[in-house]
């Protein structure tokens, strides 16, 4: 599992926040599950900016079930009062068994009417000590049954997205096309079908991602350097593609993250 605070523009400000691996079958579904919980006084606002991953999100909250898609852009959430949340990011494998269409849910989030898994992980989360690794379990086990077994389309698709997005992943289409033994049309078209976005905009995000944790944890780090590092043309290319999606340039991330 990648570095718990990857994506999350400022993690200081977190409330408790847990990522938790899946176990069995469901490491076949889950690349991980996500648990923040809040406790905040009256009036009190926490903002959690999130430059999410490329991948679908199902989470239980403590008033029901949504589904979230692939996200182009950065985002925030402000928590207020008390609660908590429990969310799988999917792997392809699931996406593609539970969603007929990912890309017509890109930048989107719905509810998700599945009862069962909502009273399942609900109490779980108010058992006791333990209740992260209650509900997490509980979570897997009901995905597992709900998706069945995966046949050898699921497993090409989660492979897509290990070459697209993990840490040795490939830093063009062209190249994830190579690895996997596919055209780069059959490529594209196994990420709409999985994911909801191309290939090219999930390999962009990585990179992403990965500058702004960099940019974040080395203060004395010089910008080009990292920019070369991740396969950007220059310093200008990261700094567009942070002000694209972030909505400020580097310099000023850092500064802000560090106060």
């Amino acid at each position: 599992m990648v570095d718990p605070t990857r994506g999350v523009l400022y993690p200081e400000r977190l409330p408790t926040f847990h990522r938790v691996a899946p176990d069995g079958a469901a490491t076949e579904l889950v690349e991980w599950f996500w648990i923040p919980e809040w406790r905040l006084f009256d009036g009190e606002v926490s903002r959690q900016h999130i430059v999410g991953y490329p991948a679908v999100n199902l989470v239980v909250e403590h008033d029901g079930v949504t589904v979230s898609g692939a996200t182009t852009r950065a985002s925030f959430r402000d928590l207020r009062g008390e609660g908590w949340a429990v969310g799988a990011l999917l792997r392809p494998a699931a996406v593609g068994a539970l969603l007929d269409d990912p890309a017509a849910l890109v930048d989107g989030i719905r509810p998700f009417p599945v009862p069962e898994l909502y009273d399942a992980v609900a109490q779980a989360m108010r058992s006791g000590n333990g209740h992260r690794e209650r509900a997490t379990e509980t979570f897997g086990a009901w995905l597992t049954a709900r998706v069945g077994a995966l046949d050898g389309a699921a497993h090409q698709a989660n492979a897509l997205a290990v070459e697209l997005l993990g840490e040795h992943g490939a830093s063009s289409p062209e190249e994830a096309a190579t690895r996997l033994a596919v055209s780069v049309r059959t490529l594209q078209r196994m990420a709409h079908r999985y994911v909801g976005i191309a290939p090219a905009a999930m390999i962009r995000r990585r990179r992403l991602q990965e500058a702004a944790q960099r940019v974040r944890d080395d203060p004395g780090a010089d910008l080009a350097g990292i920019a070369a590092d991740l396969g950007y043309a220059d310093h200008a290319h990261l700094t567009r593609d942070f002000r694209a999606v972030l909505g400020f340039a580097p310099r000023d991330y850092r500064s802000d993250a560090g106060g």
